[in-house]
Formats: C-alpha cells, sequence, structure tokens
C-alpha cells in the first residue's frame, strides 16, 4: 500500500523549475508542491519558453504524479487596502497563468484575512475575486485550492463552514478544490488524534465541503495545541498530534490517493523530507 500513497514535500525551485523535479525525483517523491516565482516579491520575470519545455519534459519523464502550486505569501485576496488588493488580485490571476504554462492543475492558496471587515465580506470578497480571475482565464486547466488555515488573526478558512461558503459563491465550482493542512485544522480545533476524534473530522469535512473537493493534504505535526489557532509546522510525530493522528490518515482507505506533501522544516539538502517520509510510511498498517 506504502507505493500506492502519493507521497512529497515542498520542494526547492533553486536552479529553476526544472531543477525541483530533478531534486524531487532524487529524493524519491511521487507528489511536489512548488512556487512558480519569489514567494516574497509582487512580481517576477515571465517564464522563458525554454524554462517551461525543460520542467514539462523533466516532468513527463519522471515518477512524480501530482504538482501543485503555491501562491506567494502576500496575496491576500479580500484585503481592504485597494492599493494591496489590486496586487493581490493581479498577483493571483499571473500564478494562474504560470500554472497554465507549466501544466500544473492546482493552485493552492490561503483564503485569505479579512482584515477587520468581518468573516461574511471577506468571504464574499474572496469569491467575487475568484470569479473574475476564472472569467479572465476561461478554458484553463487550473483549480484554485483553498487551503484550510489555523486561523491567525482575521484569517478566514479556519471552519470548514468558510470553505464551503466561498465555493458556493464561486460560479464555476469545477474550477475549485480543497487542500486540507493537518497543522492547521488541528491548530483549528479539528482533532485528528484518535480514531473517533479522526472520522468525526472527516465526517465534519465531508457534510460541510464534501470529499469530492479534497485534491491534496499538506501533513504537518503543530508546536501549538489544539484549538490555539496558532500556525507553526512541526516534523511528524515530534507535534502535538503526534503519530496517531498520523496513523488515522496514513490507513485511511478513502485518502489512499489523495496526494500527502509535507511543508515540515527542512534545510537546503531537503534529508528532513526524507526523514519524515520514511515515518509516514512506517505508519502503514
Amino acid at each position: 500500500m506504502a507505493k500506492e500513497h502519493l507521497l512529497g514535500a515542498h520542494t526547492s525551485t533553486s536552479g529553476g523549475v526544472g531543477a525541483a523535479v530533478d531534486l524531487a525525483e532524487k529524493l524519491g517523491f511521487t507528489a511536489m508542491q512548488i512556487f512558480s516565482k519569489n514567494n516574497t516579491r509582487w512580481s517576477q520575470r515571465p517564464f522563458k519558453q525554454s524554462e517551461i519545455d525543460e520542467f514539462k519534459t523533466k516532468l513527463k519523464n519522471s515518477n512524480i504524479k501530482f504538482v501543485c502550486v503555491h501562491d506567494s505569501y502576500l496575496i491576500n485576496l479580500c484585503s481592504n487596502n485597494p492599493e494591496f488588493k489590486m496586487k493581490s488580485d493581479n498577483a493571483f490571476l499571473d500564478e494562474i497563468e504560470r500554472c497554465q504554462q507549466l501544466g500544473i492543475e492546482y493552485l493552492n492558496f490561503h483564503p485569505g484575512s479579512h482584515c477587520g471587515e468581518g468573516e461574511d465580506t471577506g468571504i464574499k470578497v474572496i469569491a467575487e475575486a475568484l470569479n473574475i480571475a476564472h472569467q479572465k482565464t476561461k478554458g484553463y486547466n487550473v483549480s484554485s485550492m483553498l487551503e484550510a488555515t489555523a486561523g491567525q488573526g482575521s484569517a478566514i478558512g479556519y471552519r470548514f463552514e468558510h470553505l464551503a461558503a466561498i465555493i458556493e459563491l464561486v460560479e464555476d465550482k469545477d474550477r475549485m478544490s480543497v487542500c486540507l493542512d493537518t497543522a492547521h485544522i488541528f491548530a483549528a480545533g479539528y482533532d485528528i488524534r484518535t480514531p473517533e476524534a479522526y472520522k468525526k473530522t472527516m465526517k465534519e469535512f465531508d457534510d460541510v465541503v464534501g470529499m469530492k473537493y479534497l485534491k491534496c493534504l499538506h501533513m504537518n505535526d503543530s508546536k501549538k495545541p489544539l484549538g490555539s489557532r496558532v500556525d507553526r509546522h512541526d516534523h511528524i510525530g515530534k507535534g502535538l498530534i503526534g503519530l496517531d493522528g498520523f496513523r488515522n490518515i496514513m490507513n485511511d482507505k478513502k485518502l489512499l490517493h489523495i496526494p500527502k506533501i509535507l511543508e515540515t522544516p527542512k534545510g537546503k539538502e531537503h534529508l528532513e523530507d526524507v526523514e519524515n517520509l520514511n515515518v509516514l510510511r512506517s505508519l502503514i498498517d
């Protein structure tokens, strides 16, 4: 069963997007997440055609079956600052364009922070931004993948109801998907540590959002306790979720083919990723 799981980590693009494929292959990944540009800058030079071709060729000849892009950390689709909002909308559109160029089907993003405007307003503004982005990219094969958040500050997305409400307001629902981050949902108050708690949380997700939207899992232990609403990732089994929580996920047949991607702390060589993935594999019954 271990071979059936799509496993990997957020992978460095140092040396270009093609280099990320080389690194992921070297580390034995079958799934990976990348940044398509510098995640702390608004703009980035466009890809050269040679970079696109190299990435696609390497990916096609690799064992990697799933790739998603994580958008820039600067983007806030429900900012109440007009200049920041315009930059966010433009940057998000650019992220979709870059995914389409690379042939990557999923753009993972945090819904946004309402900055005091209230959750209901924030949800409406996010959905509006997504509708505009989708209209401008009609015919694109890129899904906007909402990531569940821990709920720090005024962040939206820490309740399954937030994700469902955004999807409900998006016109092209075929362009929507969801990523569940284990550290985030745990910090948001969803327990997964025991079989009973795990089943309850996953049933709630299915009832509120729907399993059909779940296309990725971020596998991160949490440095902060259940319901803390503080986002701090830890190595698998070293945090407050613990090994049993991840054992529940790794043995859930419904999640067998959902890609599982680490965002745990790592050095330049990604050796910690290899160790964490070995831990996950060891939990499979």
